[in-house]
């Protein structure tokens, strides 16, 4: 353990509210008042902390004590887990992309794309804005009509899931956010919440840590 970058000692006071404490080089998040939300967003939801139109926002979704920010983005018409949080600390380490962060996702698209479409996820699109990739594509199920596909990416630009499909020819019908790094939590419905516990919140330390 290690309190402002230096060994800690048996007995050592500590500060809370100003004190940077690590344990096995991970942060422990002592700081008094922190609190970290997981939640299910829904379509129609937007994930800003406010919205100039007047939609209901994530933010919204949990106990209004504290004042809280989601962390990254979701489109308003996907649906899915996300973190809501007054860390900044964490919020950096989670968004920055030179962290990667991976985000998990189901995607239902029209049709059936191929071994070689689903390849291509992974390898590379050009997309408006440059060329995006995810680090993993598998087709998890089909039916007459559709193909559900998850894929793992580590960006997070606006629509870029929905942009790479759409890049490979299959329109995605409905995309939901199934992890956040190492977080899942299938229990969790549509405007549903629960706290992260600790270990969970040094969890997503340690993946961007992993990630570097």
């Amino acid at each position: 353990m290690t309190v402002d970058g230096s060994p800690a000692h048996l007995g050592q006071k500590v500060d809370p509210t100003t004190a940077h404490v690590e344990v096995d080089a991970i942060p422990l998040p002592v700081k008094p008042g922190l609190v970290h939300y997981l939640v299910y967003k829904p379509v129609g939801v937007v994930s800003t902390a406010q919205d100039p139109q007047g939609r209901r926002t994530v933010v919204e979704l949990v106990p209004g004590d504290t004042r809280v920010y989601p962390v990254g983005r979701l489109d308003t018409d996907s649906e899915g887990l996300m973190v809501v949080t007054n860390d900044g600390a964490l919020t950096a380490v989670v968004t920055h992309p030179r962290h990667g962060v991976t985000k998990t996702y189901l995607a239902r698209v029209g049709g059936h794309p191929g071994k070689a479409a689903i390849t291509r996820l992974t390898t590379g699109v050009e997309l408006d804005d440059g060329p995006a990739r995810a680090l993993t594509a598998r087709v998890v199920d089909r039916d007459s009509v559709a193909t559900l596909v998850e894929l793992v990416i580590a960006e997070g630009r606006n629509r870029e899931v929905r942009r790479m499909f759409s890049a490979i020819g299959h329109e995605v019908q409905q995309l939901v956010r199934v992890a956040v790094g190492p977080i899942r939590d299938p229990s969790l419905r549509p405007g549903s919440w629960r706290l992260l516990d600790t270990e969970e919140v040094r969890s997503l330390y340690r993946a961007a840590g992993d990630a570097r």
